[in-house]
């Protein structure tokens, strides 16, 4: 965004936020209620407007507290179709739940359970009286204060620091960066491998003024898994030539990471949480048609493969050319270790 366009926008970011910032008020003085509840409820949240990273981390949390308790995920379920309450079973399709919440149902709904609900408090009550989990985490509930979490895990995007951002519409914060304070935990997400000690203190800093003084921050960095085919046991045959495919919040990362390690014929995007159709799957393939011979393939995103494998079953004799790039997040080794306790002893201290 231009200076001259945020400049003008200027006067209706400083509007926007006196307006967050005055309902964030009527919480904080319990005129508007936040209902808590007796059991840990995990928040993955963020203060900016999308791409922070929260399904990573929110499976990053599944890994950690699966084996010692029952698990539950809340999420909105953004851009899906169906209303209310709504528990993710084997019939359930991205449709139903939305692309993220589908994505944690494929890799862990034998181990947990997943459910959405735009009704936080609602979808929370529904879990505790129909599955009874000893954990939920919810999924990006940080300004969705009707519901009290016993810890707010709050993202920012190191590419994006909120010191440098504005409300909406001349930035992308979704409220002032004072709200802020009312994070337990704060994750810098998608930092550089060499971003080292005192580049990390010098980011603190000029976090602090609107840092809860005893919340820590961590630092992470997004870690792509193998190439994996759409295709379940599919003997896999990587290609050196892609069609980049992808409908997130901030691709960037991704295509970086393509673009270092495969020959791009074209870089195909849509916008965030996007609903693929078969005349999408259509124009890929003929891209790739196109395209000289050799190894080639199409390659997209966990988050948008959840929505695009379903259609596969259209193109038999192509579904081996679809292929995606896991992701996982990283903390350096004190880190993990002062990261991971504290999730656990919050839990053990709730539940004990």
């Amino acid at each position: 965004m231009n200076v001259i366009l945020i400049g003008l926008l200027r006067p209706f970011s400083i509007l926007y936020g006196w307006i967050t910032s005055f309902r964030n008020l009527l919480f904080d003085w319990s005129i508007k209620s936040s209902k808590s509840f007796d059991l840990p409820v995990i928040n993955v949240g963020n203060i900016t407007v999308g791409g922070t990273g929260k399904s990573p981390h929110v499976e990053y949390l599944i890994r950690l507290l699966q084996p010692y308790y029952s698990l539950a995920t809340l999420s909105r379920g953004y851009g899906r179709k169906t209303k209310g309450y709504l528990l993710a079973n084997p019939h359930s399709t991205a449709e139903d739940l939305g692309d993220e919440p589908m994505q944690f149902y494929q890799k862990f709904g034998h181990q947990i359970s997943v459910a959405v609900s735009e009704k936080r408090v609602v979808g929370v009550s529904e879990l505790i009286t129909g599955v009874h989990p000893e954990v939920i985490i919810l999924d990006d509930a940080f300004q969705h204060r009707a519901i009290k979490p016993s810890l707010n895990i709050v993202l920012i995007d190191f590419q994006r620091p909120i010191f440098k951002d504005f409300p909406f519409p001349a930035g992308r914060l979704r409220e002032n960066r004072t709200g802020l304070k009312r994070a337990d935990i704060v994750i810098v997400s998608k930092c550089p491998d060499n971003f080292g000690k005192a580049q990390q203190q010098g980011f603190v800093q000029k976090l602090k003024p609107y840092l809860n003084e005893v919340s820590p921050v961590f630092f992470s960095t997004i870690q792509y898994g193998d190439v994996t085919s759409c295709i379940d046991d599919w003997v896999l045959q990587i290609p050196n030539k892609v069609v980049l495919l992808s409908g997130i919040a901030q691709p960037q990362l991704f295509e970086n990471y393509a673009k270092n390690t495969f020959e791009i014929i074209e870089n195909v995007v849509y916008p965030d949480h996007y609903s693929y159709t078969k005349a999408d799957i259509e124009k890929v393939l003929t891209i790739l048609e196109k395209a000289e011979t050799g190894a080639k393939g199409v390659l997209m995103t966990e988050k948008d493969m959840v929505k695009i494998k379903p259609l596969l079953a259209d193109f038999p004799d192509k579904q081996h050319l679809f292929y995606y790039l896991p992701i996982q997040i990283g903390f350096d080794d004190n880190q993990k270790k002062q990261f991971d306790e504290l999730i656990l002893n919050h839990c053990q201290m709730r539940i004990s």
